[in-house]
């Protein structure tokens, strides 16, 4: 169904605020449960049908909801940094998952630890170091398991029994329950739920048995009318969602040996369930498997299986975690003095794709992804039934505690106090929101991207060398946005005046990522800016494996030689020379592990697949690399300071095809690459 740019249901009669107080510095107590993947069209409050969140609905009627709420990139761990730091996933240095989060880094928890707050955290974390800045804390590892969930703690790992969404829950009240009651609190808790591959609490298995549930308009989406990458996309229920991880039918004997990693994850998954809630499982399941097996729906009606079984299984993993919303509410209700000076919000790290265009997941720009719920309730102190239209961020959050807290927000914040806002006060509020994904060539494949949102357009400027486009929509016209207005000579002035505001919010933030202006190379991945630095090339990789590569003339043997000095402003220091031959995308990469101080050579398959050799480094001069391909030899070689490693190539590659330079989550400068 098409929806309107803005969309929320509230309550259409707003409820005077009970008694008018300054919220900056008021100290309260803050309740913040954080979901995963939580769209808000899954969301009653913001207009949904499908009945999963009445106890997040009353919150809304009881508080103030922010209609226009946006992360400033989809995914979870970036989303999570940026609400920790206040800054956009640039300047914190948390681009995309599998980064590594830097602890030092000022974050609001820490601030309000300053402030003489018991700061706490349990659930999922996501950011790949211990949490920093919390008097307590319990995480999940990575993804974390629905069924019975390891924990990380300060003294290991440990293990509970039951459902996730159950546990974190459990574990946030007996925080709550053990706290100093003498101090302010702010306490995170963060679900796993409802994010892939969307096993349901036994609590919520029964749901949605009754009927079917409707259809977006868009889920047979063909993509025309917008760039194309999208049909390069991995994330189309049709073609990409797994018949036993994601949707959780149980293989036959015939299916079990060809079974993909994925489909052998689901099944350890439910290895780890007790005996208890495998029986419960089955018996919820059952009936539905064997009618999919007998039945056979093939095209769209198999599509149209698919939705069902992962649109309900998340929007029972929903209402787990609207039930934990219900059971912290009720907790409170059972404290009355605590309840009184506490702040609860409730949002989510992004949206998530419900079908829509055909897709699950996140990642893009659009709005079903792009767009966060976020809803603040505090009985008698706030507004009840209100929505906040302006355009607010998740970078918004950390000022906004800290102000709350009468704790001093520091200077360079990408993000503004929703306080002014939560009082009703007429300020001047942001025209745009910035937005900036980087994951490409990634899960799901979905290039990297930058743009904004205005409250009536928004503009998306892709910007790899195999996606280098504009997407422009009218949100009024086409809230579904299906046509792209881009290359249409009527918005050419309206184009460029959107192009003009989105160079000036990446001035605003300091964003030159998103810059690949080497020149020349034709494949990227994992790269977040390559800039002309001297006689070389600065490259800030954000992923393991990140690479700028050169299509050249085929050749069978050759060398390059280029100089490399570490930059020690990204987790790990390193750098490689990269080739890549005319099968497949298979690479050689042979480089400099700085921080370790070894040279290495990087295979593909083979035995072995890494050989490495110590050298000489003073951490600080340039180091000249060279490494050599011979095929008709079937060798490959890569010398440096001193050190030479050579291994056989086990590729069966006919020619070198591309040849350039590379990096694992580091910033590296490049002299250029020279053929010998």
């Amino acid at each position: 169904m098409a929806r309107a740019p803005i969309l929320f249901a509230v309550l259409c009669v707003v409820a005077p605020l009970a008694a008018q107080r300054a919220l900056s510095g008021s100290r309260p107590n803050i309740l913040f449960v954080f979901s995963d993947d939580h769209a808000c069209q899954a969301i009653g409050a913001y207009g949904s049908a499908f009945g999963a969140t009445p106890h997040i609905d009353r919150m809304a009627a009881d508080g103030v909801l922010f209609a226009g709420n946006y992360c400033g990139n989809a995914l979870c761990g970036p989303s999570r940094a940026s609400i920790l730091t206040g800054l956009h996933s640039h300047a914190n240095g948390f681009c995309r998952n599998g980064n590594v989060f830097d602890g030092n880094q000022t974050t609001f928890p820490k601030l309000l630890q300053q402030a003489g707050y018991q700061t706490a955290i349990v659930g999922k974390w996501h950011l790949e170091t211990d949490p920093t800045g919390f008097d307590h804390w319990l995480v999940l590892p990575d993804q974390g398991q629905y069924y019975n969930p390891d924990f990380l703690t300060k003294d290991g790992l440990v293990r509970h029994e039951g459902h996730a969404t159950n546990v974190t829950t459990r574990l946030a009240i007996e925080w709550l329950e053990r706290r100093d009651p003498q101090k302010p609190f702010v306490l995170m808790c963060q679900h796993k739920a409802p994010h892939r591959n969307w096993l349901p609490a036994p609590e919520e298995l029964g749901l949605f048995r009754d009927r079917d549930l409707p259809e977006p308009a868009t889920l047979f989406d063909d993509h025309a009318g917008r760039m194309p990458a999208r049909g390069a996309t991995e994330m189309e229920i049709a073609r990409h969602m797994t018949l036993h991880y994601d949707l959780m039918v149980p293989p036959t004997e015939a299916e079990r040996p060809t079974l993909s990693s994925l489909d052998r994850a689901w099944m350890s998954q439910r290895a780890r369930m007790t005996e208890a809630q495998r029986a419960a499982w089955d018996a919820a399941f059952a009936a539905e498997d064997e009618a999919f097996r007998r039945e056979n729906p093939q095209g769209k009606q198999l599509v149209r299986w698919m939705y069902q079984r992962y649109l309900k299984n998340y929007l029972r993993c929903v209402a787990g975690v609207d039930r934990s919303v219900g059971e912290l509410r009720a907790w409170l209700d059972r404290h009355p003095d605590v309840k009184a000076n506490t702040i609860v919000i409730y949002a989510s790290d992004q949206g998530f794709f419900l079908g829509e265009h055909g897709y699950y997941d996140k990642r893009w720009m659009d709005e079903e992804c792009f767009r966060m719920p976020l809803v603040m309730q505090w009985p008698g102190v706030l507004d009840q039934g209100r929505a906040v239209p302006q355009l607010t961020q998740n970078i918004d959050f950390a000022p906004t505690f800290l102000d709350l807290a009468g704790a001093p927000v520091p200077k360079g914040l990408h993000g503004t106090s929703l306080v002014p806002l939560l009082e009703r006060r007429d300020v001047a509020w942001r025209d745009a929101v910035y937005y900036h994904y980087y994951e490409s060539q990634a899960t799901h494949r979905v290039p990297a991207m930058f743009g904004l949102r205005t409250a009536t357009h928004k503009l998306v400027r892709y910007y790899e060398p195999e996606w280098n486009c504009w997407e422009l929509f009218d949100l009024r016209a086409d809230p579904d946005e299906r046509q792209n207005l881009a290359a249409d000579p009527a918005q050419r002035e309206l184009l460029a005046s959107l192009q003009q505001r989105l160079v000036a919010l990446r001035t605003q933030y300091g964003d030159d990522t998103g810059e690949i202006a080497a020149g020349g190379f034709q494949h990227t991945a994992g790269i977040a800016r390559a800039v002309r630095d001297g006689d070389g090339v600065r490259v800030w990789a954000n992923a393991q494996s990140g690479f700028l590569l050169r299509t050249i003339e085929p050749v069978a043997k050759a060398a390059w030689t280029t100089t490399m000095r570490s930059l020690a402003a990204r987790p790990l220091r390193n750098g490689f020379l990269v080739v890549r031959g005319d099968q497949g995308k298979e690479a050689v990469r042979g480089g400099i592990e700085f921080g370790a101080r070894k040279l290495v050579l990087l295979m593909p398959g083979g035995t072995p697949a890494r050989l490495e050799a110590p050298i000489e480094w003073d951490g600080a001069s340039a180091v000249e690399l060279q490494l050599a391909v011979d095929l008709a030899a079937g060798t490959v070689a890569v010398a440096a300071a001193g050190q030479r490693l050579e291994a056989k190539l086990v590729p069966r590659w006919k020619a070198i095809a591309a040849v350039g330079m590379g990096a694992s989550n580091t910033e590296t400068w490049f002299a250029d690459i020279v053929a010998r």
